[in-house]
């Protein structure tokens, strides 16, 4: 099998389905070091503790544990104007505790904040560890689809044959496109701007998020007393950020920030990417399956593009490694209509669900702010219900895949 794409979703993919005893070859244009450095992603990602279950069954949970930080507790409120973080909680603000949950999770937090750089890392190492061939830097420029076998064929000349391609490059994914797989999506004229910020006290392991007219506005824990943030601007906006000084730039994010955790001060560089939705219409197509980002590219409104990709590693994997051991072709279309069906309506209920989120937030017309301000209200007193939207935050609810449950494929 073929995979293109070594970034999180493609090796963690490789990982799991080494583990079952599929033969996988990883192909990527970055090679691994480079992928490592703090410039190549400065995104920090919010990690379930059902996916954390599964990369501690794949031998990474270990690595990163010691650069996760719990988030025990999330605080939502409906702001008006920049500087709402320094403001105490309006009527309209939601409380997520993990102790709630902390009988059906075993004390697990709602979820872990992990630089991306880190899980890269993790990965790296366990890709090597576990023997899996990388052809990086090397990139695929062809993939033709026969009756039994398909044929990548690599930018150097180099040919690969094998029973199935999965696609794990990303939105652009050529994989995707050679299956003749369309996409449906539109952008939100929305960038995301990205920094790490060192704070002058303790953060509690307390994520806050903050929804603004301009978008949601995000203070995600970190180690070592840091945090990321994450916040919506205008396209204008995030572009004359991106080429604004270090001092405007730092002006910007105060007024966004506020002072209740004293002393901010910008560590590192500072990120702007532009936020769109991408939806592909078909997971599989002849002798190819997509996973992540080919797959799903949504609005980081919830923190759970990586989840939902992860998830897909993990129902691909199962289904892929099941059909091995009953001695099924696992490209043949019987085998990969099962993890279509598996992972179809979730990710495109999900994906429907953060769209429709952000369009509702990022409003400031009164009847609006009204009526989302009273559904806030009434979820944070009606503790069932506050209950399963954080069982659904943690990747806990539903047909999990095994690895998901902390077993292995």
């Amino acid at each position: 099998m073929v995979i293109a794409g070594a970034g999180m979703a493609g090796a963690t993919f490789a990982l799991a389905a080494a583990q079952g005893g599929l033969k996988v070859v990883l192909v990527d244009p970055q090679p691994f070091p480079q992928q490592l450095a703090p410039t190549f992603d400065g995104r920090s990602t919010a990690i379930a503790f059902s996916t954390f279950r599964m990369l501690d069954a794949l031998g990474v949970g270990a690595a990163l544990r010691p650069h996760a930080c719990r988030m025990d507790r999330i605080l939502v409120t409906d702001g008006r104007r920049p500087g709402a973080a320094a403001r105490s909680a309006s009527s309209a603000f939601l409380r997520f505790d993990a102790d709630e949950i902390g009988d059906r999770t075993d004390g697990e937090p709602l979820g872990y904040m992990v630089e991306n750089r880190r899980i890269r890392a993790a990965l790296a190492d366990a890709v090597t560890a576990a023997g899996i061939e990388v052809r990086a830097p090397a990139s695929v420029s062809a993939v033709k689809a026969g009756a039994a076998r398909t044929v990548v064929t690599l930018a150097d000349g180099g040919v690969l044959e094998a029973a199935l391609a999965v696609g794990a490059e990303g939105r652009g994914s050529l994989v995707r496109k050679a299956a003749g797989i369309d996409t449906v999506g539109w952008g939100y004229g929305q960038s995301g701007v990205v920094a790490t910020v060192s704070l002058g006290r303790d953060h509690g392991n307390v994520a806050h998020e903050y929804f603004l007219p301009s978008g949601p506005f995000a203070i995600l824990p970190l180690t070592e007393r840091r945090a990321s943030l994450v916040w919506t601007e205008s396209t204008r906006r995030g572009e004359a950020l991106r080429a604004a000084s270090d001092e405007a730039f730092h002006a910007h994010l105060m007024r966004r920030f506020g002072d209740f955790l004293d002393r901010v001060t910008v560590v590192g560089p500072r990120f702007v990417y532009p936020l769109s939705l991408q939806l592909a219409e078909r997971l599989t197509g002849p002798r190819a399956a997509l996973i992540g980002d080919a797959a799903h590219a949504v609005h980081p409104v919830a923190g759970q593009g990586l989840n939902m990709g992860l998830k897909d590693a993990a129902a691909l994997a199962e289904v892929l490694v099941e059909g091995m051991r009953l001695g099924e072709d696992i490209g043949a279309e019987t085998v990969l209509d099962r993890y279509a069906r598996w992972r179809r309506f979730d990710n495109t209920a999900l994906a429907a669900g953060f769209d429709g989120f952000v369009r509702l937030f990022s409003n400031d017309l009164p009847p609006v702010r009204l009526a989302r301000g009273l559904g806030i209200a009434a979820v944070n007193r009606i503790a069932p219900l506050r209950r399963a939207f954080m069982q659904e935050a943690g990747g806990a609810s539903g047909d999990l895949p095994r690895l998901l449950r902390g077993e292995a494929v």
